[in-house]
């Protein structure tokens, strides 16, 4: 690979290396990811400054997994040899391929979908682009095999020009960055072995996660200063089932969950309001009751989850609102349900009944105090039910062991029990209170502002890289009180899954995503724009990694 990068222009190495990339069926959750990540690594030990230190190039296993993913490592050492250190990170796993219907076949042929695309008006804007030749169409062109491409092309670089960095760079890929994270949240603790072994210092971390229009005739270059959190409430949902005959008498959790539904998803209202901040509402992902098979029964539960961004707020404030819905949602369908019945007692003349559609909502961390007084194990109950189900996918799981404990419970009320489950991403960002990263954005604000004289690029600063991205997972804002609040309601913290918030806080790294330019992430109309993402995007994270670790060697120095 480096013999034929190597007669090429930076611009036309990123084109080539992104095209390889893409041509990689690296879908999330196959072994593709294992075969891209020895590509990426192949294709570093290429390089002379890789040959010449052969241990500057490894991997490191994700612990348990299956199918054998590992995180990708290079370090180039400065001339200065001193502890500064960037990080470039990407991650290289890729969304499936199933939306390409009947062109599944060239999903990954940059070449062939460019001419489908220049032939057939699908859209106008679509057609438009492939004609233009300035784009790149694939699975994984835009996210995000184009942004390793840009920090594979910088790592060239550096390596052949050592004398022009005042620290180090340290390049990194992990796969699995679409579903649970597990690549990132495996790397923490080889960041931590590194920082301690080699007495690095690291300045911050440049993610190549792709940016894209934010409305149409958008041309801004966007640069997030942090990362948008995530967390994923659930509703498990208990209801009181009855025949049909009889159903007014019953309580219906998919009525509660309609309610609960409707008052959520894209409810811009439980959205943060953060002046100049792209800020998306929580959405509906999951909704089904526990019916496996047709009968003339109501449902007896309901599980409902959401999408919730999170930006400044925490855990247990987002716990206090969604309780809050939920009384509101079951108070609802309790007057519904009593409405209703006092005119089927009208129009029938039947006696009335004794009939309560009264619905508890409890937090899991109340639920299980509840428990233990009511003398149940429930941590026991918990270990167990995760054991049982262990087959079944992650969520599901988290749902058994809510229904398990509900079975436990001797009073079998109708109720909402709402939880967290995986996967949760803290949210971070520069502050320009902190002295720290005032220092971080005086460098970066000149690099950005260098390149834009040279390119006439427009760059506007944002504070969250609102998609999610692995750089949730370098550095913490949250309190330990705040983090307890998280996981005291997330059912086998530890078991389900863990992160270690200790280590991240220990490394602290500021989080800085410089983004390809694309359109239709996630979509069979997925393209990266070449002229920007491979001629400017290259030069841009260059001029800043030199600036960040002039300002931080000069400001060692000085101190």
């Amino acid at each position: 690979m480096y013999i034929q990068l190597s007669q090429l222009s930076m611009e036309e190495q990123v084109e080539c290396l992104t095209k390889a990339l893409v041509k990689i069926k690296s879908i999330n959750g196959t072994s593709g990811e294992v075969k891209i990540a020895d590509f990426i690594k192949n294709t570093l030990q290429s390089f002379p400054y890789f040959k010449e230190n052969p241990l500057h190039v490894w991997e490191q296993k994700i612990n348990g997994d299956t199918l054998g993913r590992k995180n990708v490592f290079a370090f180039i050492q400065g001339s200065k040899k001193n502890a500064q250190t960037m990080i470039y990170h990407a991650h290289l796993d890729t969304v499936g391929i199933e939306d390409f219907g009947p062109l599944k076949d060239i999903a990954l042929d940059p070449e062939e979908l460019q001419r489908y695309f220049s032939m057939h008006n699908i859209n106008e804007d679509v057609q438009r682009d492939a004609r233009s030749g300035e784009w790149m169409f694939g699975r994984g062109a835009v996210d995000m095999q184009s942004g390793i491409a840009v920090h594979l092309a910088n790592v060239l670089h550096f390596t052949k020009h050592p004398n022009k960095l005042e620290g180090n760079v340290l390049f990194m890929v992990n796969p699995d960055e679409e579903s649970q994270h597990a690549g990132i949240i495996s790397a923490v603790s080889e960041l931590n072995r590194l920082k301690k072994e080699k007495n690095l210092s690291y300045v911050a971390a440049i993610n190549t996660d792709f940016i894209t229009p934010l409305y149409d005739g958008d041309s801004t270059r966007y640069i997030y200063t942090g990362a948008a959190g995530k967390l994923l409430p659930c509703f498990y949902i208990y209801g009181r089932e009855v025949h049909v005959g009889d159903t007014l008498a019953g309580i219906d959790p998919n009525l509660i969950a309609s309610e609960i539904t409707g008052s959520i998803h894209n409810n811009i209202n439980l959205a943060e309001n953060i002046e100049g901040e792209l800020v998306l509402p929580p959405s509906c992902l999951y909704q089904r009751d526990n019916k496996e098979a047709y009968n003339v029964q109501t449902a007896v539960s309901s599980h409902l989850y959401f999408n919730y961004f999170i930006y400044e707020r925490t855990a247990k404030e987002v716990m206090s609102q969604l309780i809050g819905l939920s009384i509101e949602a079951c108070e609802k369908v309790e007057k519904k349900l009593s409405d209703y019945y006092e005119l089927f007692v009208q129009r029938t003349n039947l006696p009335k009944r004794n009939l309560s559609w009264k619905v508890d909502v409890v937090s899991l961390e109340d639920y299980l105090e509840e428990l233990d007084q009511k003398g149940v194990n429930a941590q026991a109950c918990i270990e167990r039910a995760f054991e049982q189900y262990a087959h079944l996918e992650l969520r599901t799981r988290c749902f058994k062991v809510i229904e398990e404990l509900q079975r436990l419970d001797p009073h079998q009320s109708p109720r909402v029990i709402v939880f967290f489950a995986p996967p949760y991403l803290p949210h971070n960002h520069l502050k320009k209170e902190e002295s720290r990263d005032q220092q971080l954005l005086y460098p970066l604000q000149a690099a950005v502002e260098k390149v834009g004289k040279q390119t006439g690029e427009t760059f506007q600063f944002k504070k969250f890289f609102p998609y999610l991205a692995d750089g949730s997972f370098l550095s913490l804002h949250e309190t330990d009180e705040e983090i307890d609040a998280f996981t005291r309601n997330f059912p086998g913290w530890g078991i389900a899954g863990a992160i270690p918030f200790r280590e991240i806080r220990e490394l602290n790294i500021p989080s800085i995503n410089m983004g390809v330019y694309g359109k239709d992430g996630h979509k069979w109309t997925e393209r990266v724009y070449k002229p920007y993402s491979f001629g400017v995007l290259p030069k841009l994270i260059q001029e800043t990694t030199v600036q960040m670790l002039k300002s931080r060697y000069a400001c060692t120095n000085h101190i």
